[in-house]
């Protein structure tokens, strides 16, 4: 599968009273010309972020490991007027990985780590492969991706790395200690990254959601009495949909959010602030 590479387009700067360059209002909340690439974006919230990334004028490299899905919500995309490319991929793959970055020739804008999956057991019932697998989807494949991405994410000048984490990162859930310990890893990453890599113009940073409106997640959440539990612990008092987690991820990588990096938003109804 061929990319094509769009022109690049510089956002237009004007002076200040001062007579310093800067950024119009329009500009600063404009992805117009940037190059993106999101993994697990072929569905729930991943599929969300390459749409809103799209919506700010970005050109999004779609990844994910399924074909046949990816391919409909890229169509879908692309009939509405979107520049994407849809890129089937395993990310916890080597080679895999660097067949994708290899092929996305030139500087890289934004890159998003969206693709994790999880196992909902108490600590004792994991097998070592179970804990393996999920570690290395969650975080390794993340962290080694970024680290591979860095040369192109360099060139950019202004380039944005956005992390999806969880509140689970952030706090006690009653299930999935390997996911939670994934996302803690995760947002510990993100600050370290953000640190080493200001010098190079890569900011870094992660959104941490509660439940969200996705495919997944309504596997739990069909459970009437479940949902009830998540509802009470939750302020705003209803689950979150997959485009407030993706405003949140793009407002991250908007050139309006250039003085942010290093940091974890929670996008969580409140969930993660609610004591007794």
């Amino acid at each position: 599968m061929t990319l094509m590479v769009p022109r690049r387009v510089e956002p237009p700067a004007s002076r200040d009273n001062n007579g310093d360059m800067s950024d119009s209002l329009d500009d600063l909340w404009s992805l117009a010309g940037r190059r993106a690439l999101v993994t697990g974006a072929s569905r729930g919230i991943g599929l969300a972020i390459t749409r809103a990334l799209c919506e700010r004028g970005a050109e999004v490299r779609m990844v994910a490991r399924g074909r046949e899905r990816l391919a409909a919500a890229a169509a879908e995309l692309a009939s509405a007027g979107f520049e994407v490319q849809p890129w089937a991929a395993d990310i916890t793959d080597p080679d895999s990985r660097s067949a994708m970055l290899e092929a996305f020739d030139g500087p890289l804008d934004i890159l998003v780590n969206n693709a994790g999956h999880n196992i909902r057991k108490p600590a004792l019932d994991y097998s070592e492969s179970e804990l393996r697998g999920i570690l290395e989807t969650n975080l390794v494949a993340g962290f080694e991706l970024a680290r591979a991405a860095h040369p192109a994410l360099k060139a950019s000048g202004s380039a944005s790395l956005v992390n999806v984490s969880s509140v689970a990162g952030l706090t006690h859930l009653r299930t999935g200690a390997p996911y939670a310990m994934s996302k803690a890893a995760m947002n510990q990453m993100t600050r370290n990254l953000a640190a080493e890599w200001a010098a190079d113009g890569i900011r870094v940073n992660a959104v941490a959601p509660w439940y969200i409106d996705t495919p997944l997640a309504r596997q739990v959440l069909d459970d009437a009495d479940f949902l009830a539990e998540v509802l009470a612990r939750t302020p705003l008092r209803r689950i979150g949909r997959p485009e407030e987690a993706a405003a949140a991820v793009t407002f991250l990588c908007l050139p309006g959010a250039g003085y942010i990096t290093g940091q974890t938003l929670a996008v969580d109804g409140g969930f993660s602030t609610f004591g007794f």
